[in-house]
This record gives C-alpha cells, structure tokens and sequence, in this order.
C-alpha cells in the first residue's frame, strides 16, 4: 500500500495462516500493522510467516480454549504491551443436510465459529487499547438460506449478532465492532472441510461468477482490504454494521435470465 495507515498498530489475526485470514494479515502487514497470527498448525503459521515476512509473529492456539486464547494475549502483552486490532476470523464448517445434523456436528461448528469468537475478543480485552477495533468475520449465509448450510448460517448470524451488542458494551472504551461478511471466496477450506476436488472448485466458481454483479469471486486480498478499513480511522465513525463483501451477490442477482 501506498500509503501505512496503520504504522506502528499491533494487530491480532485467529486462523491467519491460510485462506481469508491470511489475506487480511497480508493486507494489515502491508499497510503498517505489526501482526499476529494463530493457528492450530505450527507448519502452516511457518509457512504464512515466510510470505508475511518480519513484521508478523506466529502463536499456536485453539480458539476454542479460553486458556489458550489468554495464552495468546500474554504473549503479546509482553513482547508488544498493547493490542489494537483484533480479526476474529478463525472458523468454518461444512454444509449438512438437516437429517443428518449431529449433536458433534452441531456442537463442533458453533464451538469454533462462536465460542472462539467470544474467547478471542473476550481474553484481548485487557490489553485493548482505547479506541481500538474489532472486527468479526460473518459470512453472506446469514442472509442466503442455503440447503445445507443452516447451522453454519446460523453461528454466523450470532457473530453478526454479537458485534451488535458488543458496540454497546465497549461505547465507554471507544472500541468500535463491526462484522465483515464475505462473499464467495474460494480457500482451502472448500477442499479440506467440504472435501470438493480441485476440478469440483473450479467448476463451482465457473457458475457462482455468473451470478456476481462484479463478474468474478472474491479473494483474500478483497477481504483484506474490507479489514483494514475497518480497522483504519478511515472508518471512525463506523461501528456496528455488518459490511457484505461479495462483489453485490446478496443485494443485486446478475444471473442469466
């Protein structure tokens, strides 16, 4: 970027090791930010730490463990002092059709995609700056109905419900929450947890771009970008809100009549 809007920040990315955390601890790096990533993977966080390059750290935790997530805090407490952003990212899940719908399932997927999100924000807190920025990462399947996808949706409206109620409870900090929803964005994920092959992928995006006013799937790097605005003073007086990035998928249909 052109210009570090965020110069001197510390920042925390959960699950930045791969898909569209690693495009947002890209997109933080590159505008300034000092980063941390966590993942459950040492490999894969040495990995992004390659390309990340030594304005990132990586710390190995679950975002399902509270004590694993204060593990995480204390760390940067002492080798940074302060937090400024938090990318509540880290999640997933697979779609199910609702008969096979188990309690493991069920308890696996609102386990990381909320539970974690409420760990990490709520072990940060303590060493959040004032004025700090949270984001949390929702999904467009909050709105869509999706065959299949109804717990996943569902864990995502919580978040999307959560950064609601947490504007509020943090107003007296200056803490802005705001949620990003992402669109269509192909990541490992579509091969590892929905178990799609790489021709499966493709054939996939063939058809979604048709349906995307701006004609093509999102990237990391377009979730990146939605981050560090949140993030920035850009956004001062954004706080709040659920910010749709999918190229105008949920508000526009541009399929073929």
């Amino acid at each position: 970027m052109e210009f570090q809007k965020l110069k001197g920040k510390v920042a925390l990315v959960t699950g930045g090791n791969s898909g569209i955390g690693f495009g947002a601890a890209k997109s933080l790096v590159e505008a300034g930010a000092f980063v941390y990533i966590t993942g459950r993977r040492m490999t894969q966080l040495e990995a992004a730490l390659a390309t990340l390059g030594d304005n990132a750290s990586a710390i190995q935790a679950d975002v399902t463990s509270k004590e694993a997530m204060e593990h995480v805090a204390q760390v940067i407490k002492t080798e940074r002092g302060t937090l400024d952003i938090v990318f509540a990212n880290a999640g997933g899940g697979n779609p199910i059709p609702l008969e096979e719908v188990t309690e493991e399932y069920f308890d696996k997927t609102f386990n990381v995609n909320v539970k974690g999100v409420l760990f990490t924000v709520q072990a940060m807190l303590p060493i959040l700056k004032k004025g700090s920025s949270i984001i949390l990462n929702a999904s467009i399947t909050a709105d869509m109905g999706l065959q299949g996808f109804g717990i996943y949706a569902a864990t995502k409206a919580a978040v999307r419900s959560l950064a609601r109620s947490w504007t509020t409870d943090l107003k007296d900090r200056k803490i802005r929450v705001n949620a990003v929803s992402p669109g269509v964005v192909p990541t490992e994920g579509y091969r590892t947890e929905q178990g799609m092959t790489e021709q499966q992928v493709q054939d996939y995006v063939d058809h979604v771009s048709t349906e995307i006013p701006v004609g093509r799937v999102g990237t990391g790097q377009d979730i990146g970008n939605a981050v560090v605005f949140l993030a920035s003073d850009d956004s001062s007086f954004i706080t709040g809100i659920e910010l749709t990035v999918d190229g105008g998928q949920t508000m526009v249909y541009a399929g073929k009549n």
